[in-house]
């Protein structure tokens, strides 16, 4: 069981991630002059990789994370700007590991499901409150 420090970690720093998510999300649709094309997501979801990507290769080299930093920035801050980083990152570790197969069923599964969920709350929601 996680310590309350450990939880409190997590809840500070997911919400600077969440409200720097919608900040820059907000941003960039303003500037990008779409309304077709989820510009801010994108943009928070490839910047929440890079990142995850940067830090990870940093913590693994030269260990610079406690285990409360690791709580507070991989789980708290990029969590709350997105979880597409750390499906990123789960994905590359895969790939490392020489799971190739794993890592596209990884790939698969994801956007597959997440889509096909997408779709199935929207659907449910429309029979529900029409």
């Amino acid at each position: 069981m996680p310590s309350l420090l450990s939880v409190m970690y997590v809840a500070l720093g997911g919400a600077l991630g969440s409200v720097s998510r919608y900040l820059l999300g907000i941003w960039t649709q303003s500037i990008s002059k779409s309304i077709d094309f989820p510009y801010g997501t994108l943009t928070v979801n490839l910047i929440g990789c890079f990142v995850i990507g940067f830090l990870t290769q940093l913590a693994e080299a030269r260990g610079i994370f406690t285990p409360e930093m690791r709580s507070f920035v991989f789980i708290g801050i990029l969590g709350g700007f997105t979880t597409f980083s750390s499906f990123g990152n789960d994905t590359m570790n895969l790939l490392r590991d020489g799971e190739t197969i794993t890592a596209l069923a990884n790939i698969g599964a994801n956007v597959i499901f997440g889509l096909a969920l997408v779709w199935l709350g929207r659907t449910a929601a429309y029979w529900i409150w029409r």
